[in-house]
């Protein structure tokens, strides 16, 4: 019963990726403007850079960490 449960926090597909680094965007955003408004000025610009640049980055090791378990799948596969 746990594994059933513990697949559906699982990313199989390019589609679920970009599903949820759509949802780290928002919720990045949401916190980027949160300190445009907490700290006015070149502090709080270069807060909401750090955050976009983050949603990129987690982007990035998503769809690397993707790639890399279809691979082995497909390796894995074939050595049968």
């Amino acid at each position: 019963m746990l594994k059933k449960i513990g697949r559906l926090f699982v990313i199989k597909t390019r589609f679920e990726a970009c599903l949820i680094i759509y949802a780290l965007a928002v919720g990045a955003m949401a916190r980027g403007s949160a300190y445009l408004h907490e700290y006015p000025g070149t502090g709080g610009k270069l807060l909401l850079l750090a955050c976009t640049g983050s949603v990129f980055l987690a982007g990035a090791k998503i769809f690397d960490c993707l790639r890399h378990e279809q691979a082995a799948a497909a390796a894995l596969k074939q050595a049968e």
